[in-house]
């Protein structure tokens, strides 16, 4: 029932967004759209989104609850021809952005780092798009 509701949001939003934002960033709010439903439906409270810390650092796509583990989710997506796949787009300097912002996001929350995760959703746009959840993609470095 709230499907409709969510594709109306979408649409409106993503009206708004053409005429300023370049055809790979509105691929990536959809991407992430997407993922998020994803997540939703399989039991993620979804927390945040496109967090950015002040101080500068990796926005975090999404931020979520599961089973009492804070999880922070990069959002990857890429058109079906692509030659490279979109998880692989997360390299070691993009991990260590990342976990600059994962680690202010959970001190001002109050989180317990050492429950803490990354995970990779990787979208294939297409016709239904394909949709992975890679759970504990890369690891934090060392417990604060």
């Amino acid at each position: 029932m709230m499907g409709w509701l969510y594709r109306l949001a979408d649409l409106v939003r993503d009206r708004g967004r053409r005429r300023f934002w370049a055809k790979d960033q509105a691929s990536g709010r959809r991407g992430e759209d997407l993922a998020h439903r994803f997540l939703r439906r399989r039991g993620m409270v979804i927390v945040a989104r496109n967090y950015l810390p002040p101080f500068g650092g990796a926005d975090l796509d999404l931020v979520g609850w599961k089973e009492g583990t804070l999880t922070f989710i990069e959002v990857k997506s890429r058109a079906a021809g692509d030659i490279e796949a979109p998880e692989q787009a997360v390299d070691a300097e993009k991990e260590r952005l990342l976990e600059r912002s994962a680690r202010d996001y959970a001190r001002r929350a109050g989180a317990d780092w050492g429950r803490a995760r990354f995970d990779i959703v990787s979208v294939v746009f297409g016709k239904p798009p394909r949709i992975e959840w890679f759970q504990d993609a890369f690891g934090p470095r060392g417990k604060v």
